[in-house]
């Protein structure tokens, strides 16, 4: 019988503190507090715990070092133990000097227990994490699944727009307003709700989903703490629970391509509207949740292999670092005008000084490309990405969480294909290995599409892109519910 315990704790960042812009901004306002909400599940030798935070955990070392020391501290392989963050901007740096998951040379090392890198608020996460931990299994009761699948599209819209001439770009909010105030375009609308119910039927934990980058607070120039609208929404549905108190928590989905909107202009006043919308949306679900029919819980974790293209051509690559090199002057000179390099464009919004940043991280993988190249060693580069793919079963629910920011037809493909009634797929699982596209927009010039310019070093996505994530998560899912036992009848 699956059995399971929650608990939530709130760290309040303070003001003053350094932020994860690129210009050395300082967090100027404080809204509240960041949550983390830590549950243990075990269904009789299997346990799986689960981290879902405001902060972002998707940094290796500090992904890595949560998941060590809770797992020592449950008595399960690291493996057993996954962060998945919310992906919110408006949050505080943990690490003075954050990993990255795009770097070739930084995985497959084990767990680092070294905490000398973390700054004051990522101590305390670390050590309010590891308390928490340390409270459930003497917690565990059996809990039931119970699912409701809500709708929402009033707060998200497709952040790729696509140009007469067939090119791509990041759809800004000065770009989006220009399609109409309201436009969308293609997003995913699902808002899913998970119920962890006890057998005296109080809900003791909700896990919600929905997609879309939470930047409706975020200024990278002005900082702010802020849970943007996924707290918010989860803050919305605790009331409603309130008279239980079950632990209530966020998975973002695959929101690559998919922002909330009013990104560097919305403030908090505007997110926390948003996440009053879809906390009413979750509310409004509950309302029909439905019991599994299928009981237990199973755990995999696969291997996928994203394949990569080859280096493009010494001619491209100096003609784009003559372009890189050329933007970056003009910009840094205090030109308004630097708004579009190599395929990627940028918003008024952000200061010249600040796209200029943004276009010298991309100045090295060119080198990179263009030394290989002309050294006749550009064969030499990893054909493919291996990315691990963690696969949970919940009675009828089927969770997938990957490490990176995976496009939404890559979750679109997986609950197209999934036998199981329920199925949510998710990025921001552990770490993040930037974007990855789905096999229609792989290829593409614009920020998301062409994430393997900030990489050191991958080359670009090849055809048929993340869908190779998909159907690795089809594949297993498919297997759990072939083998998923009936839950008895009352």
């Amino acid at each position: 019988m699956l059995e399971a315990a929650s608990t939530t704790f709130a760290i309040t960042p303070r003001v003053g503190g350094p932020s994860g812009g690129h210009t050395g901004a300082q967090i100027e306002k404080v809204h509240g507090p960041l949550k983390t909400t830590v549950t243990l599940l075990r269904d009789g030798d299997t346990q799986l715990c689960l981290v879902l935070s405001d902060f972002s955990m998707t940094s290796l070392d500090i992904s890595r070092l949560v998941r060590g020391r809770v797992a020592e501290i449950i008595g399960v392989p690291a493996s057993q133990v996954l962060t998945f963050t919310s992906h919110n901007h408006s949050t505080a740096i943990l690490t003075r000097h954050p990993v990255v998951g795009c770097q070739p040379e930084t995985t497959g090392k084990p767990p680092e227990q070294d905490e000398a890198d973390l700054l004051p608020v990522g101590r305390e996460l670390l050590e309010e994490t590891c308390c928490a931990a340390r409270s459930l299994p003497r917690r565990l009761e059996p809990v039931s699944v119970w699912w409701a699948l809500g709708h929402e599209d009033r707060i998200s819209y497709n952040r790729k727009g696509r140009r007469a001439d067939g090119s791509t770009f990041f759809m800004r909010e000065e770009d989006r307003v220009r399609y109409g105030r309201d436009f969308r375009g293609d997003i995913d609308t699902e808002a899913p709700v998970v119920c962890l119910r006890t057998l005296d039927d109080r809900p003791l934990a909700l896990i919600t989903q929905f997609t879309a980058h939470p930047v409706t607070s975020y200024h990278p120039e002005r900082p702010v703490i802020y849970g943007d609208y996924p707290a918010v929404a989860c803050e919305v549905l605790a009331e409603h629970f309130k008279q239980w108190q079950p632990t209530v928590s966020f998975l973002q989905g695959c929101a690559g391509d998919v922002n909330s909107k009013e990104m560097f202009v919305g403030g908090v006043k505007r997110a926390e509207m948003y996440g009053r919308w879809l906390g009413q949306t979750y509310v409004e679900a509950t309302q029909q949740l439905q019991p599994s029919q299928h009981g237990g819980m199973d755990y995999s974790v696969d291997i996928a292999k994203v394949p990569l293209a080859r280096l493009p051509s010494v001619r491209v690559l100096e003609r784009e670092i003559a372009e890189i090199e050329d933007f970056i002057a003009r910009a840094n000179s205090g030109d308004e005008d630097t708004l579009s390099c190599v395929g990627l464009n940028f918003p008024r919004a952000l200061t010249p000084a600040y796209r200029a940043k943004l276009v010298e991280y991309i100045l090295p993988w060119s080198r990179w490309a263009l030394d290989l190249r002309r050294r006749g060693q550009a064969d030499q580069v990893p054909r493919y990405l291996e990315l691990e793919v963690y696969t949970i079963r919940l009675g009828d629910v089927g969770i997938v969480g990957l490490p990176c920011e995976p496009f939404q037809g890559i979750g679109r493909q997986m609950r197209k294909r999934s036998p199981l009634p329920l199925t949510i797929p998710c990025g921001y699982a552990n770490v993040s290995h930037g974007y990855i596209t789905d096999g229609p927009n792989t290829g593409d010039r614009e920020f998301m599409s062409a994430m393997y310019r900030y990489t050191r070093y991958w080359a670009r996505f090849k055809k048929p892109g993340g869908d190779v994530l998909a159907r690795t998560a089809v594949r297993r899912l498919k297997r759990m519910w072939r083998e998923a036992p009936l839950e008895p009848q009352a």
